[in-house]
């Protein structure tokens, strides 16, 4: 079988890269070792996760809020069963809709490992043993990545566990410990502290998010706090230990002092490796650093006719990040000028309230030395936020001090993963504070906490402040 284009890998990059190629006019083919398509993030990461975060709010709000709304109800009981079997169901759903793009886009789907028998060839292994094999002109790799476990701990997938067994867990855990307080181990804590757990988590650096804007951290652990989650910042994991139905986890703060906590589950969400295993790379000359596959600028590795987008390359591991990459290697081919702006790739935290996140934080532009200027808005001023009962929150706008034109934007509060995309447009626009602050805003909506925070920003006026 002859092909154009092959994609190795159907997550986010990976089938949004062979649907755009199938659209330009390749004869197009994606492998793909597991049953399903979606990769990671469809059915193990960011759908999953997203259900299970939907549904713990749920419960939530029935068990915090319903009776200030006048709602009167008998006391809600979790029926983690259930929960865990809508996710399923969510999953399903979406992993089909790619079966049926795929169709639609008339790609041939292969299911098995692939790996380089040199540039131009391929081998795909099915589960049986059954060896195939392909040949392509271009190759584009998008195998995704793991979680990555600590080197004295390793997954048991029983009591230290991964976001991938936290999401199929068959009871809800007395305590779970958390090792990483980024943005899995937030939005799973979060999860699991809803619907009755106690969650402590554990994290090495001085702050929850740390890659995104400090002040998101800090707003994050005051609002995490109210749910009942405990926070160890700036300890050391040393060791982790499965006793059979408890977890032992030992921790060395900065001065020395140690802590040790004990749980019936620890999630360990350090990060995430690159996962390039039994691709054969070695057949083609390629080389990884670090875990990455080496790219230059358009995305192309050291051999002429292969790319790599998404997590095992360089940058942001983001569904959407690895979506726009597999957009602009397909335009690349049909001879299209893409790009992509990394900058303007927004980070987003799905707990609740949510965190969102666009351009530099206020930490990149002190260290750069760059003079800027800053405005906020709290949500609890907001009427819609009133209405809502969503009133933890702000909005945080980073301006240049001379041109006024945004540098970043940085929102916690109800919505902030969809107001977002407001600040992404502002910034490919180029848009100055003042510019945002002067458009009309609907009354009441979240989003005139951006127009207010713009006007802090640009002149400390906002209105209603």
């Amino acid at each position: 079988m002859q092909y154009n284009v092959v994609v190795i890998g159907s997550g986010p990059g990976g089938y949004v890269a062979a649907i755009r190629s199938a659209q330009l006019g390749f004869k197009t083919a994606i492998i793909e070792k597991y049953d399903t398509l979606g990769g990671t993030c469809l059915n193990v990461g960011c759908i999953p996760s997203k259900a299970m975060l939907d549904s713990s709010e749920h419960f939530h709000n029935a068990k915090e809020h319903f009776k200030e709304h006048g709602i009167d109800i008998p006391a809600p009981k979790v029926n983690f069963t259930q929960m865990v079997k809508r996710k399923g169901d969510v999953v399903k759903a979406n992993v089909d809709g790619i079966a049926f793009l795929m169709k639609k886009n008339k790609i041939d789907v292969h299911t098995g490992v692939g790996s380089f028998v040199d540039k131009n060839t391929i081998k795909i292994t099915a589960k049986d043993g059954k060896e195939t094999t392909i040949t392509t002109e271009k190759v584009i790799i998008a195998t995704g990545s793991k979680p990555t476990p600590l080197p004295f701990a390793p997954f048991d997938k029983k009591r230290i566990i991964s976001s991938t067994e936290a999401l199929e867990l068959k009871e809800v855990p007395q305590h779970l410990i958390v090792i990483g307080g980024g943005v899995i181990g937030m939005e799973l804590g979060s999860v699991y502290a809803r619907i009755g757990s106690k969650v402590t988590v554990v994290e090495f650096l001085d702050s929850l998010i740390p890659t995104m804007d400090g002040t998101m951290g800090k707003e994050l652990q005051r609002s995490a706090k109210k749910l009942g989650m405990d926070f160890y910042l700036g300890h050391k994991v040393t060791a982790v230990e499965n006793k059979g139905k408890e977890v032992i986890v030992k921790a060395e703060a900065k001065d020395g002092k140690a802590i040790e906590l004990k749980g019936d589950y620890c999630l360990v969400s350090i990060g995430r490796r690159p996962y390039t295993d039994g691709l054969g790379l070695d057949k083609v000359g390629i080389e990884t650093v670090k875990g990455q596959i080496p790219v230059d600028d358009h995305l192309k590795t050291k051999v002429d006719n292969i790319y790599a987008i998404g997590d095992v390359v360089k940058g942001a591991m983001l569904a959407h990040k690895a979506e726009e990459e597999g957009v602009y290697v397909a335009e690349q081919l049909a001879g299209q000028k893409p790009h992509v702006n990394y900058l303007l790739i927004p980070g987003v935290v799905y707990t609740w309230p949510e965190v969102a996140s666009v351009g530099y934080t206020e930490e990149q532009l002190k260290s750069a030395g760059r003079a800027y200027k800053t405005g906020s808005f709290p949500y609890k001023a907001l009427g819609r936020a009133r209405a809502s009962m969503d009133l933890d929150g702000l909005v945080k706008i980073l301006a240049d001090k001379q041109t006024d034109e945004i540098l970043g934007v940085h929102i916690i509060g109800a919505r902030a993963a969809d107001m977002i995309a407001a600040g992404v447009t502002a910034m490919e626009f180029r848009a100055s504070a003042e510019d945002v602050a002067r458009m009309s805003h609907a009354h009441p909506t979240y989003m005139e906490a951006v127009k207010e925070a713009c006007l802090a920003a640009t002149a400390n006026r906002p209105i209603h402040l």
